[in-house]
């Protein structure tokens, strides 16, 4: 009877000290791949005395001045007030963003409607929304030009917009890790950030009196101060005498008439007696204009 005997297996054979010594010193001559650099340069290390101090890295965090105007030049939403954000929202009454400019009249406010004829407006062409900056920058601009080109009493200078809107920014951290410090988007009703006006197509932005000798120098200082605004605005002269609602034809022949009673910057016109002219008999209802004995 035949026995098959089992196959061997072959076993790793170990390699004795001598052979490992031939190998290694094989490897250390064999040649480094070819750099295009210069050759490697040992460090050794710096003694104690000498040693950098390890100092732990800080994450990066980047803080940002004021957003630039073109942010809130769009007009957004409805218009929201401190008062009444108070009473929508049940929070804590916070501080409202105190408006940069203090001051809408600028100049001889208080001169009579007689000694400045003349006026002109900067009107808005855009639907947009103007920040306090800008309205106290355009001020300054255009009562610095009036007050050193025209002179401090040949002038009235009003801003007719009034930064009421308050604006509101839910400032947010872009530095490393910030996903561990903030909530996101958890009560992002914001903190207040500004005040804007928000204005119309057509509204007066600006509006300057003086005589009419200084025509040129209301137009330039009302030009200056356009460049302080986002968007588009024009300039107008106006027809009618000073910051008043009559013409200057109208005005002139009303103050002959003794019909005119001034108001500060402005006048009241006194109604006629006597008989009702045309225009005003149009005006009343038929029942008025039917005798007691007739019926319409």
């Amino acid at each position: 009877m035949n026995l098959a005997t089992p196959a061997r297996t072959k076993l790793p054979c170990r390699p004795s000290p001598a052979h490992a010594a031939v190998a290694d010193s094989a490897l250390q001559r064999r040649p480094s791949p070819v750099s295009d650099g210069p050759p490697p340069v040992q460090v050794l290390p710096l003694p104690e005395e000498q040693a950098v101090p390890q100092v732990a890295v800080q994450p990066r965090c980047t803080r940002r001045g004021r957003r630039p105007p073109r942010t809130r030049a769009r007009r957004n939403g409805l218009p929201l007030r401190e008062s009444l954000r108070r009473l929508a929202v049940n929070l804590s009454p916070s501080r409202p963003a105190d408006p940069k400019i203090r001051i809408y009249d600028a100049g001889k406010k208080k001169y009579p409607v007689d000694v400045f004829p003349f006026a002109a407006h900067m009107v808005s062409v855009e639907k947009e929304q103007l920040s306090s900056e800008a309205l106290e920058a355009a001020r300054v601009a255009c009562n610095k030009y009036m007050v050193k080109n025209a002179g401090k009493e040949a002038f009235h200078l009003r801003i007719r917009v009034h930064p009421w809107h308050v604006l509101r920014i839910n400032k947010m951290l872009s530095c490393a890790g910030a996903d561990r410090l903030q909530t996101g988007m958890r009560g992002a009703f914001g903190k207040t950030y500004g005040t804007v006006a928000r204005v119309e197509i057509g509204q007066i932005l600006l509006s300057v009196r003086a005589r009419d000798v200084h025509k040129p120098q209301v137009l330039e200082a009302l030009r200056r101060a356009k460049y302080k605004f986002p968007g588009r605005q024009r300039l107008c002269v106006s027809d009618n005498w000073g910051f008043t609602k009559l013409p200057r034809a109208r005005y002139e022949t009303l103050k002959e008439e003794g019909r005119l009673v001034k108001d500060g910057i402005n006048v009241k016109v006194l109604a006629p007696k006597g008989r009702l002219d045309s225009r005003t008999l149009s005006k009343l209802p038929m029942s008025m204009l039917t005798p007691e004995g007739e019926e319409a």
